[in-house]
């Protein structure tokens, strides 16, 4: 049963309330923690523009502070989701209360967005590789306009000099190494080694990926699991109480059955977990 849910229970109206203060001080804590502040980034034309972000860090500390203080309960470790540009920190924890299992569940969804350091070494960057490409790409064409006769002087030069056409590309695709050794002579005729390049290319692009910056962006609002699911930015803190049945959990039960003890821990957990959200 999810607290928060409909009922007309006196004793889970009661829950209902808590978890309605637990909700509000969780947001406001949220809504802390994901105060944003402006940082200097430089987008991809090299434009120096400010960009809102703020400091997940803050929310993890948070999470790590409350289970490291939830005593009794077995909580599962503050972890961070990974999905492109979207991410997710979370943790759960649960305690038993006789035969009823109380579960609760932090979250907070938010977006990623990349952009570069303000570095003058970025444009350098950017420079040094759209060279690489327009060479790499007019040294191609260049390749593939006169590759047939690149092809069939070097077959010539080898000494395959009385074969027509078809024959001659039969020898050159029949035969691995040779095929190798003449697309090398053909590099070297156009003055371009294109593994030098593509090596080239592939570093100063690692060098460029090591000046982007995150930023980080959310909505400070409270959301359920659908919307988590659907990736929508926000926060959500949720409990849940299941009965226990020979091992299994059920989440629909009576709860009038439920003994005034068991009611009492019940509720005092939930106290607990409110004390440690304003402490």
């Amino acid at each position: 049963m999810r607290l928060g849910t409909r009922s007309s229970n006196d004793f889970i109206l009661s829950l209902n309330k808590q978890n309605d203060s637990i909700q509000q001080l969780f947001l406001a804590k949220i809504l802390d923690l994901t105060k944003s502040v402006n940082v200097k980034v430089m987008l991809g034309d090299a434009t120096i523009t400010e960009q809102k972000t703020f400091d997940p860090s803050f929310v993890s500390n948070f999470y790590q502070t409350i289970i490291k203080n939830l005593k009794e309960w077995s909580v599962q470790e503050v972890s961070i989701s990974n999905n492109d540009d979207l991410r997710r920190i979370f943790t759960k924890f649960e305690i038993r209360e006789g035969n009823y299992l109380i579960s609760g569940h932090m979250s907070l969804q938010y977006h990623v967005l990349l952009y570069y350091k303000p570095d003058q070494r970025v444009i350098q960057l950017q420079k040094e590789l759209s060279d690489i490409i327009d060479l790499t790409k007019n040294k191609e064409q260049q390749m593939s306009d006169n590759s047939d006769q690149f092809v069939l002087n070097k077959l010539k030069e080898k000494g395959y000099k009385d074969f027509d056409y078809q024959k001659l590309f039969e020898i050159f695709y029949e035969n691995d190494e040779f095929r190798e050794k003449v697309y090398k002579e053909i590099e070297k005729d156009i003055e371009v080694d294109f593994q030098e390049l593509s090596n080239k290319k592939t570093k100063l692009i690692k060098e460029l990926d090591n000046l982007l910056v995150e930023t980080y962006q959310t909505s400070p609002v409270l959301i359920d699991d659908t919307r988590l699911i659907t990736g929508e930015e926000g926060c959500l803190c949720t409990f849940d109480i299941e009965f226990i049945r020979n091992k299994t959990k059920e989440g629909l039960f009576d709860p009038r059955k439920i003994s005034e003890t068991i009611k009492e821990n019940i509720a005092k957990r939930l106290d607990e977990f409110s004390k440690l959200l304003v402490a």
